[in-house]
């Protein structure tokens, strides 16, 4: 079976590095193509029998199961120009959340689903989320459950919480390490310690830290109970982050739904502009 990846930028090459890497995908399964032809020629480099396509047409013509990797706006224009070749037994996926499933099966008359993976998928870790179209059958959903296994832990989700979740899988990251970045900082800013070792010691801390919520040794909460000592130093840094996160994090889903809300309007308009079918 050919996998096809339309679009090699950071999360479709993400995803082509985490497929081979787990053995899930071997590198002469995988046809891809790029607007910039010179990223889909590095990642045949470093990967020879990957097959680049000419374009993305002739990607979806040879493969069985098309990862649609470009950015949202862009999505119209790439289904206009393999709709043609989108026969019934194919099975379309895309990465992006302001798209929906509904959305992409009014315009292609293949299979369609979901497929929002994360960075920590690159350490096959971490989180995907996954949307199915009403013509996926039972076979469809578990292959590419089992597929996004082997990177991830897969979450089927439904479509009203798709940004929330989208925010805290594929956004976290950035936004804990701006964080994690902050807390370096100030460290190095209020005291003589070096940003080389207050970043060697945060990095080891959020590592360990990981690993004892993943051995279920603690929960968030019992894991804050547990260091945070009453009338000890550490719930005094406590009452600090109480007093100026505030609203910080519904500030932040604000923000992001409101861009989603905006993305979605650009989108259809968009896609009213375009005959795919």
């Amino acid at each position: 079976m050919k996998i096809g990846i339309i679009g090699t930028g950071s999360m479709g090459t993400i995803l082509l590095e985490s497929f081979i890497e787990s053995g899930a995908i071997s590198p002469n399964q995988l046809v891809i193509t790029n607007r910039n032809r010179a990223k889909a020629e590095a990642l045949k480099k470093r990967f020879p029998t990957v097959i680049i396509g000419r374009n993305a047409e002739e990607v979806a013509q040879e493969a069985s199961v098309i990862f649609i990797c470009t950015k949202p706006l862009q999505f119209p224009t790439v289904l206009q120009s393999i709709a043609p070749v989108l026969h019934p037994s194919k099975l379309l996926i895309s990465i992006t959340s302001p798209i929906s499933v509904e959305q992409l099966e009014e315009v292609v008359n293949c299979k369609v689903a979901r497929a929002i993976p994360s960075i920590l998928n690159r350490a096959l870790t971490g989180s995907s989320l996954l949307s199915f179209g009403s013509r996926c059958q039972e076979e469809d959903k578990q292959y590419l459950t089992s597929l996004m296994a082997t990177i991830s832990e897969p979450l089927e989700i439904a479509e009203d919480i798709t940004r929330v979740s989208s925010d805290i899988v594929s956004c976290g990251p950035a936004f804990f390490s701006y964080m994690m970045q902050q807390f370096i900082d100030g460290a190095v800013r209020q005291t003589n310690i070096s940003k080389e070792d207050a970043t060697t010691l945060a990095t080891n801390m959020m590592i360990g830290m990981g690993k004892l919520l993943e051995k279920g040794h603690y929960t968030l909460p019992t894991l804050q109970q547990r260091v945070c000592v009453p009338g000890g130093i550490t719930g005094e840094g406590i009452k600090v982050l109480e007093a100026e996160t505030g609203a910080m994090f519904d500030h932040l889903f604000q923000q992001t739904h409101a861009k989603y809300y905006e993305d979605q309007e650009l989108i259809t308009e968009a896609f009213s502009n375009k005959s795919v079918k």
